[in-house]
Formats: structure tokens, C-alpha cells, sequence
């Protein structure tokens, strides 16, 4: 059972330690779409570390299993992985892993489900908050909503009819270009597909909190997709009208006072005010490939092995 420990081994130290790592680091303030493809590349890596070793375990403990998985291998391939050798083990750590992974497919589809019907509430609400009148067309399909409220907000309602909501007191409080930031600070997290990144986060934390990269991922997700869309609206329409953007739909909730609670807003604002120097092409790339090789590490231990074998 060499691979298979291997391939868990790397998965518990990616799990432990990428995890602290990319915490303490300071450059993913700087570059928060990096840090948020870092962290994916890190997970992924996990998974596939685990889906690897389910496999083999469960080639080595049935033959069906063994057949479906070595299909379209060479002769000689599977005698270098030396599945019979895996003993009674093989059979146990395969059940293992296919109930961490049942479990998984479960928790994902849960959070899946309430975004879903988190989504058809909001919907429900705004319709009841914004009826449509007799007579007046069917604005269901319009991508702009405006709501009546005395609570500047705004937000972006993904789904099948993806809609933006703004409140009029919004649009009394933001003018001209801060109007515009907000909007793209929103549009952002749509094109990015934000909603479908906090789901996975979500679901893989409430499935193995106790694991420290998928609670990792969960804390930080949140952060950095805020700060990646507040970049998107920043190049369009400048920092200074992005953070008074910030502060105006924000002044009224309490996250600048002396008595506030460490919120994340003011740190946005600091951040847009005073932005640290972006990393240089050459580091971004290095990081590019180096998050790139994470997930491939699993796999090369994996095909290792069959690889020897047909060389």
C-alpha cells in the first residue's frame, strides 16, 4: 500500500500546513484573484489526493473495482502498482475514503440546494417589496432592480435571471462615478461567478470542519472576493471613489466607530487609500505555476508507478 500512503500523507501535510502558510503571508491582500486561485489549487489538491487513493484501495479490494479503473491499461500496469499485495487493509481504507467522499458529494449538494433556495426567498421578497402593477409590464427579466428602502445597499442576485438590486437610498447617497463602483464592485462578483466559490467553501467546511484547509478556505473565501471586486470596480473608476463608495453604503451600520466590532469594511477602505505595491509579473507567474503543480503532485505519484512499467 506504498502509493496510497503516500498520497494520503501528502494530502494531510498539504491539508496542515499550505493552509498556515498562505495565511501568514502578506502578499494575497495584493492580489487577491492569485490568492483565490492558490487556495482552489489547494484544495483540488486534497480532493484528488484522496479520490487517488480511494481508487486504488478499491482496485486492490475488488476486482470489478480493479477492471473499470485499469480498462484501457497496458499489460504490465498493473502489476507494478502490486494490488494484491495491499492485503485486508485495502478493502477497509476504500470504505473509509468513499464514505469521506459520499459525505462530501453530500454536503456540497446541501449547500448547493440552500443557495438555491436562499436565492428563491430574496426573490419572493423582492416581489412582494416591489409588486408589479396593473397593467405594467413584467419586469422579472430586467438585470436592474430598484427597491425601495431607507438603507443604502445594494446587491447582485444570482440565479437563471441574475438581477442587481439597488435601494433608493443608494441612489440618494451615491453619485455619478461612486454609483458606477458600486455597480462594478457587484458585477464583478458575477462575472467572477463569487456565489458558486462561497458554496464550495461553505460546504466542504461544514463537511470536515475540523480539517484545516477547507475551514481555511471557508474564512478566507470571503475576504478575498470582496477585495478581488473591489479591485475590478477601483481600475474602472479609481480608489478614492471606490472607498467613498464603501463608506457611504456602510456609515450607517456602525463599522467605523471607536466601539465597532472588527469588521472587514474598514479594512477594504485602508486598503483601497493606501494600497501596497502589486507583485511583480515574474513573482505572479512563479506563483501561477508553483499552485499549478499542487494538484499535479497527487497525480503523478498516482500514475507513477504504470508510468515505470511502460517505460
Amino acid at each position: 500500500m506504498t502509493v496510497p500512503f503516500v498520497l494520503l500523507m501528502l494530502g494531510a501535510l498539504t491539508a496542515a500546513l499550505a493552509p498556515r502558510l498562505l495565511v501568514r503571508a502578506q502578499w494575497p491582500d495584493r492580489e487577491p484573484v492569485l490568492a483565490l486561485w492558490v487556495w482552489q489549487c489547494v484544495v483540488a489538491a486534497v480532493l484528488l489526493c484522496c479520490v487517488t487513493a480511494l481508487a486504488l484501495c478499491a482496485s486492490a479490494a475488488s476486482s470489478a473495482v480493479r477492471w473499470h479503473v485499469f480498462a484501457f491499461a497496458p499489460r504490465g500496469v498493473v502489476a507494478a502498482y502490486g494490488l494484491p499485495a495491499y492485503g485486508p487493509w485495502a478493502g477497509a481504507l476504500a470504505g473509509l475514503l468513499a464514505c469521506g467522499g459520499a459525505w462530501t458529494a453530500a454536503m456540497l449538494t446541501r449547500e448547493v440546494r440552500g443557495a438555491r433556495a436562499q436565492r428563491r426567498r430574496r426573490r419572493a421578497e423582492l416581489l412582494a417589496r416591489s409588486p408589479r402593477l396593473p397593467g405594467e409590464p413584467d419586469l422579472s427579466y430586467e438585470r436592474l432592480a430598484v427597491l425601495e428602502s431607507d438603507r443604502a445597499d445594494a446587491w447582485w442576485l444570482a440565479g437563471a435571471r441574475p438581477r442587481l438590486v439597488i435601494t433608493t437610498a443608494a441612489l440618494r447617497r451615491l453619485k455619478g462615478r461612486q454609483l458606477d463602483a458600486v455597480l462594478a464592485h457587484e458585477l464583478g462578483h458575477a462575472r467572477a461567478r463569487h456565489d458558486w466559490l462561497l458554496a464550495c467553501a461553505h460546504g466542504l467546511a461544514a463537511g470536515f470542519p475540523q480539517v484545516p484547509v477547507f475551514d481555511g478556505f471557508r474564512q478566507q473565501v470571503h475576504r478575498l472576493v470582496e477585495l478581488a471586486a473591489d479591485d475590478v470596480a477601483s481600475r474602472r473608476f479609481g480608489r478614492m471613489t471606490t472607498a467613498l463608495a464603501l463608506v457611504g453604503l456602510n456609515e450607517d451600520r456602525g463599522v467605523f466607530g471607536p466601539c465597532s466590532t472588527p469588521a472587514m469594511v474598514p479594512g477594504r477602505v485602508d486598503r483601497l487609500l493606501a494600497p501596497g505595491p502589486r507583485l511583480t509579473r515574474a513573482r505572479r507567474l512563479q506563483l501561477t505555476a508553483v499552485a499549478l503543480l499542487l494538484p499535479v503532485v497527487p497525480l503523478l505519484v498516482a500514475f507513477g508507478p504504470g508510468i515505470g512499467a511502460l517505460s
